[in-house]
């Protein structure tokens, strides 16, 4: 059994069902005056029946203030001070004690809900039901009337404040379920915040990762021919610091880029704007000092204002970063390989950017990759609604095929499984 201390509430529900009995005790001359019939039937005021209904109604009030303890038990044992007035002749006033039973059986349901409180409140009823019996069965009266008043005596004592505690009950679990509904929307909401701040977080991981990875790779090249070149070719080896220096700039210039695009005010004044398909020459002019042997074929409307307009700046960003990544993959694994970066705008409603690279020389030195490259292109593309399909071409070169969708093309975005 749980423990339950005695509340102050407890107490107040207590006094106020001990104060209304009494008030009802007191009220019974009122009563005898107003129904001359019943006087006889009624108790007479600091008679002994009275003093023992009033004793009955006192005991009834300190069991109340064990209810939430075991509130079945209060609740028959309130129950059975009804058929102890009837025996201790208070006859029509035996009807005082009920103000505790009303009490008790209202909440016992509340308390242990209809379905566990069910019994106790049947065997309530039986005993108010009896002591109703008892009385009307005293005065005399034909049998199917004196069970009738009983039923309807008990019934009506247990039967309606379990009604009212049912619907009572009803509504506090709703508006649990309510809150508790409530509260779980807001963990899903913040959950989902959570995995879209991890997803951001990996995304501009990627990013960085794709950005130093270029500009380290055409820094490497250098500073190992410049090792070389130091002794032998002095004039070489300073062009090489200088584009070391010029990659290192690069670098530097395209980190500022990215917070830039990353800021929701746009950034400061002044800030590098992020890169375009515009961009695309310069990245090509850059990969080409590095060391690559890169060529750009533009079909249709070249770079400029007209082609700017074709796509979002997010779309020609992912673009401009994935030509980057492809030319930085060639030159990790592919040194020495030759480069075609082919920009096709003949279509109004696509861009398409291929950048191949064919095989590199058998005595090439060539680095493992760790796939973090294709990952972060395919997560771009599927960002802006892009198609990217990337794979080895016949003469064991590798091929990355990106297609944009134009202003012109709406929300039809193709299907972004197609390229793996």
């Amino acid at each position: 059994m749980t423990r339950h201390p005695v509340r102050t509430v407890d107490a107040l529900v207590a006094a106020g069902s001990w104060g209304l009995s009494v008030t009802v005790l007191l009220c019974l001359p009122l009563l005898a005056a107003g129904e001359p019939a019943s006087a006889d039937s009624l108790p007479a005021v600091a008679g002994a029946a009275w003093w023992a209904g009033l004793a009955l109604v006192s005991v009834q009030a300190l069991v109340l203030l064990w209810r939430r303890r075991a509130p079945r038990s209060v609740l028959v044992l309130v129950a059975a001070g009804a058929p102890a007035a009837a025996l201790a002749g208070m006859d029509a006033g035996t009807g005082v004690t009920s103000v505790a039973v009303i009490v008790a059986a209202f909440a016992a349901v509340l308390l242990m809900g209809v379905v566990r409180a069910l019994p106790a409140a049947a065997a309530a009823a039986f005993l108010v039901g009896s002591a109703q019996a008892f009385v009307s069965w005293s005065e005399a009266g034909a049998v199917l009337a004196v069970l009738g008043s009983s039923v309807v005596q008990g019934v009506g004592t247990v039967g309606l404040p379990l009604a009212t505690a049912v619907f009572v009950r009803a509504r506090r679990d709703v508006v649990t379920a309510r809150a508790e509904q409530a509260q779980a929307v807001v963990r899903e909401h913040d959950a989902l915040v959570q995995v879209a701040v991890a997803r951001e977080r990996t995304a501009t991981a990627r990013e960085l990762h794709d950005i130093a990875a270029h500009h380290l790779s055409g820094i490497t090249v250098m500073t190992g021919a410049l090792g070389r070149q130091i002794d032998t070719d002095p004039e070489g080896a300073k062009r090489a610091v200088e584009q070391v220096r010029h990659q290192s700039k690069a670098m530097l210039r395209d980190l500022r880029s990215l917070v830039t695009l990353l800021r929701e005010d746009g950034g400061p004044t002044g800030a590098t704007a992020p890169e375009t398909l515009s961009s695309l020459p310069a990245l090509v002019e850059d990969a080409r000092r590095a060391g690559t042997d890169v060529e750009l074929t533009v079909l249709g409307p070249g770079p400029g204002d007209v082609l700017d307009g074709r796509s979002g700046p997010l779309a020609q960003f992912g673009a401009y970063r994935t030509v980057q990544e492809a030319l930085a993959n060639a030159a990790r694994h592919a040194p020495g390989a030759r480069c075609e970066v082919v920009l096709d705008t003949r279509d109004a409603r696509t861009t398409r950017v291929r950048v191949v690279n064919h095989p590199a020389p058998a005595d090439a030195p060539t680095s493992p990759g760790t796939g973090y490259g294709l990952v972060g292109m395919r997560e771009r593309a599927s960002l802006t609604g892009a198609h990217l399909s990337y794979g080895p071409t016949e003469d064991g070169g590798w091929c990355v095929d990106l297609s944009l969708p134009g202003a012109q093309a709406g929300t039809d975005h193709p299907d972004p499984g197609h390229g793996g």
